[in-house]
């Protein structure tokens, strides 16, 4: 009778693969992606957008891909080491959620595929050499549209036609150009802005409580990692001080501001995700263009308005995707 290790060298010799080998095998092959998150994965909405998209895809964690989260916990300062840390895992592709997020990711590797979701401008930020040819190896999509300022400057003059000095309330960290292009467009209308720079958490109340005295009659909100992390207290404070608020998305408007334009944010995230899948099929991010918003959603809270006892046209109102009553 052949010896059992006689037996096992000459299966082993035919190329018969044991049901314990095939399994490793399969774990060996199925897809890692690393993603980064600012805060934490269950509690960030952008993340679990991202990854229902991927499910929708056709990609399950645990039978034909894994996820190596890192989380810096709402600490910014724990973002290099983790960015670092995530790298050195060797995942297939790396997933950014936010501007703050991506440039560390971005310094921590120049071969590994990245693919981010953003608000600011990936070619300010250096992330991109252009949104057409982004170069490299980071790719994504960017919420950001700049000369949608200068349209809801005008949806808002359109809506409130009384607000003639307007807080613009901003991070001035974020790369975006939105302050500049809004001014512009609020002086063709006689609406003065008023910067509103906030930094961080800890001087929001101060902020806001100087946009308080300096009489402003209206709110205008820039969407970036601080002011989503604050959005019930800077609505709180509209809805205190009877301030019209413009954001410039949904969630503004689901919150209790009274107007919102921009993109749907669940579909550009659907569009990182498909780009993630893409690059897990063999495709290469330089040859992917950064994507921009093509559809944009007017949101308006009809609540808050009958709270402000605004009245608000009846043909503005017909030209709302969505409306809260």
């Amino acid at each position: 009778m052949m010896r059992r290790r006689d037996v096992l060298a000459a299966v082993a010799g035919t190329g018969v693969i044991w049901p314990s080998s095939l399994a490793a095998q399969q774990m060996t092959q199925r897809p890692r992606v690393g993603v980064l998150v600012y805060g934490t994965p269950d509690r960030d909405p952008s993340i679990q957008a991202f990854l229902r998209s991927m499910r929708e895809l056709g990609y399950i964690d645990g039978q034909n891909i894994t996820y190596e989260f890192r989380s810096a916990e709402g600490k910014p300062e724990r973002l290099p080491g983790l960015a670092v840390d995530l790298v050195q895992l060797k995942p297939d592709v790396l997933f950014a959620s936010g501007g703050d997020v991506t440039p560390w990711i971005a310094k921590a590797t120049q071969t590994i595929p990245i693919i981010y979701s953003s608000s600011a401008d990936p070619v300010t930020m250096s992330l991109a050499v252009s949104l057409a040819k982004p170069g490299g190896n980071a790719t994504g999509v960017t919420l950001l549209s700049d000369e949608l300022a200068a349209k809801r400057i005008q949806l808002f003059k359109a809506a409130v036609p009384r607000i003639s000095r307007v807080g613009f309330l901003r991070d001035p960290t974020h790369a975006d150009n939105e302050e500049p292009i809004a001014q512009r467009s609020a002086v063709a209308l006689g609406v003065e802005i008023h910067p509103v720079p906030v930094r961080g958490s800890a001087d929001l109340d101060q902020a806001l409580t100087a946009a308080a005295e300096a009489r402003i009659d209206g709110l205008y909100v820039v969407s970036s990692r601080h002011t989503a992390l604050n959005i019930r207290r800077i609505v709180d404070f509209a809805t205190k001080n009877r301030l019209p608020l413009v954001g410039g998305w949904g969630e503004w408007v689901q919150w209790g501001g009274l107007l919102s334009y921009g993109p749907n944010t669940a579909d550009m995230i659907r569009q990182s995700a498909t780009y993630v899948a893409r690059v897990l099929k063999g495709e290469k991010t330089s040859d992917l263009p950064v994507q921009q918003p093509t559809r944009f959603e007017l949101h308006i809270n009809l609540k808050t308005a009958k709270a402000f006892d605004l009245t608000i046209p009846e043909a503005f109102i017909l030209l709302a995707d969505r409306i809260i009553e």
